[in-house]
């Protein structure tokens, strides 16, 4: 399943970034993509949780054609849905080069934003056969991730 151009995080949808916070983008390996912000750890649980939840209500705001805080997916009308339970207590997420137990085996891949252009993007792009040759060709594009950590 390919993502539609409304489906693809931009620079606009980026106000993490207006906090001083720098953003990064990877593939679920699944079924859409995470976008995250290092942090220094010092902010609690409570904090983190509050502000991607400020995030998520302002992207919305922002662009309310093409993004929706709406858990239900027949309320959604074909917008994306920004999902901050991730970040609740004993939620989980895939962690980047993680393999995913579906179908030919797709791997969560880190992307540099511009990649986000490529109409022939998709989720599970990255699988555990072609994954080796990306990091061979681009190396890890969040290797240096941790070096942007920033406080709230």
């Amino acid at each position: 399943r390919r993502l539609r151009p409304a489906q693809r995080p931009c620079r606009r949808h980026r106000p993490a970034e207006r906090e001083q916070l720098a953003a990064f983008v990877k593939t679920t390996g699944s079924r859409g993509l995470h976008v995250l912000a290092p942090l220094n750890r010092r902010a609690n649980f409570d904090e983190v949780r509050a502000f991607a939840r400020e995030i998520a209500a302002e992207l919305a705001l922002t662009d309310p054609r093409h993004l929706t805080l709406e858990v239900r997916k027949d309320k959604r009308a074909g917008r994306i849905f920004i999902d901050t339970a991730r970040n609740a207590y004993a939620q989980t997420a895939a962690p980047p080069y993680a393999v995913r137990p579906r179908r030919g085996a797709p791997v969560a891949a880190p992307l540099e934003w511009k990649e986000l252009e490529d109409p022939q993007l998709r989720p599970d792009r990255y699988t555990i056969r072609n994954i080796f040759d990306r990091l061979q060709r681009k190396g890890d594009v969040w290797k240096n991730l941790n070096r942007h950590a920033r406080a709230l």
